[in-house]
């Protein structure tokens, strides 16, 4: 992978518009309601 690539997927995950967000932090996509979550306040799926 070339550095460009490493920084795109690295910015995708650190943006909640992103389906990367969602999926780097155990969901299997960006929920419904991923708006309504002002500071970002999801648990993990697993709790």
């Amino acid at each position: 992978m070339s550095r460009k690539d490493d920084m795109d997927n690295r910015s995708n995950q650190l943006n909640p518009n992103h389906d990367a967000y969602w999926d780097s932090r155990g969901y299997d996509g960006r929920p419904d309601d991923w708006e309504e979550a002002q500071d970002g306040c999801y648990s993990s799926p697993d709790d």
